[in-house]
């Protein structure tokens, strides 16, 4: 993840960053509809210009899912949430449960999923979540016509540190370095798990499950090994070339839709394409124009006023989908949140209205915050969700209420 998680992780640095901001308006949202209302099915994808995914080979499913993604735009933008169904702030252990759930009634409309430590072997990631039965709440979420993301805090291959180890690392990984052979393995390590997430479907047809793949992310700052003054521009682009490659072409993964996400506290809003396309390792290695933005929604390494920060919201997401139609792809707020959620009504005023107040804003497909960590097991407080009882849950049903976010239970028919 996570520019956010930088500040309550014992190996990271407090991130501080001067940005540019411009002014808006602060518009209400539409009329709500009522909570759990079901949408209309999108149009089927035909009716769409249809958009080409980077794969060639991509399964049906995983087309359909991103003709029908692009098909919302506009319309509807689906809420997603880190490890949902894995624990919640007070709970572990509830095989079918969910903060979001406990709050709404209903189950996130898109499940973020993490693989650090699976290169190693390891029988849970670094948040302690167990990979076998991540691959069955996957299948779960998957079955009831959710959306999958993952992305991967992957170990050093060289140094043998953590994601947020400086070591240098990618010179020596990619082709020609001394430890290629290390990072096939570690990527095979997902090939074997993707082949744990292949399902039958009514006519006894193996199909995979369509995900959203997102690796190497906010390469921009400097946090991670791969990151920007730990990785030379032109090695970075090699590492993401090649894992496209080596999945796609050599191990046969025809199942993922990749996605690019750096970080928005390194974009100077003044600048933003020049930012964003820092490392951009090319239209044909990328299908999402992601943005991870904790930086305009309350970080607290931010001193701007809300009214800075609402702008700046705004514009990064009016960046991020003005590349995108350009390039004829989707955009997504692919992780922001506001940890421990101590902005009052900060679902309707910092996020909801802001993207409501014009029409390219409202142009991006999803967008998904950060895990509810175990209070119990982890000692600490960090949450991008509300759960019950908390500050901002009557605050989120209001969120959820409205017609343009979407959740599980009003998802149309993604996958055909």
């Amino acid at each position: 993840m996570l520019t956010s998680r930088l500040i309550f992780r014992p190996v990271a640095a407090l991130l501080m960053v001067s940005s540019l901001l411009l002014g808006c308006d602060n518009k209400s949202p539409a009329p709500q509809a009522a909570p759990g209302a079901t949408v209309t099915a999108a149009e089927p994808a035909a009716n769409h210009h249809a958009h080409k995914l980077i794969d060639k080979f991509a399964s049906a499913e995983t087309l359909a899912l991103y003709n029908n993604l692009a098909g919302l735009r506009g319309k509807h933008m689906l809420f997603g949430h880190e490890d949902s169904l894995a624990y919640g702030v007070n709970w572990e252990g509830d095989l079918d449960r969910s903060d979001i759930r406990d709050v709404t009634g209903s189950n996130p409309a898109l499940y973020g999923w993490e693989l650090g430590g699976l290169e190693l072997g390891h029988e849970k990631n670094l948040d302690g979540v167990n990979f076998k039965q991540m691959q069955d709440w996957i299948k779960a979420g998957y079955s009831r016509g959710g959306v999958i993301t993952i992305s991967w805090h992957m170990y050093s291959p060289v140094s043998g540190g953590n994601s947020w180890d400086k070591t240098p690392t990618v010179h020596d990984i990619i082709p020609g370095g001394s430890k290629h052979d290390t990072l096939k393995a570690y990527l095979d390590t997902f090939v074997a798990f993707n082949e744990g997430l292949a399902v039958t479907d009514a006519a006894g047809n193996k199909k995979y499950i369509p995900i959203i793949f997102r690796p190497w992310h906010e390469h921009n700052g400097d946090w991670f090994w791969w990151g920007k003054g730990n990785a030379s521009e032109q090695d970075y682009i090699a590492l993401w070339q090649f894992t496209v490659k080596y999945l796609r072409d050599e191990k046969g993964l025809h199942n993922l839709i990749y996605a690019y996400s750096p970080d928005r506290s390194r974009i100077d809003l003044a600048a933003f394409e020049s930012g964003y396309f820092y490392a951009f390792p090319g239209d044909e290695y990328v299908d999402v124009i992601g943005l991870d933005n904790y930086w305009d929604v309350g970080h607290n390494s931010n001193t701007a006023s809300a009214d800075e920060q609402k702008a700046g919201f705004v514009a990064a997401l009016k960046g991020i989908v003005k590349i995108a139609q350009v390039r004829n792809k989707i955009a997504a707020l692919t992780e922001t949140g506001n940890n421990r959620l101590t902005i009052p009504n900060f679902w309707t005023e910092r996020v909801l209205n802001p993207i409501l107040a014009g029409e390219e804003a409202q142009q991006i497909t999803y967008m998904m915050v950060w895990r509810n960590a175990n209070s119990a097991r982890e000692k600490s407080e960090q949450f991008f969700a509300p759960y019950t009882g908390q500050t901002t849950a009557e605050d989120f049903k209001t969120f959820f209420a409205h017609p343009y976010v979407l959740f599980e239970s009003e998802l149309p028919k993604l996958y055909e």
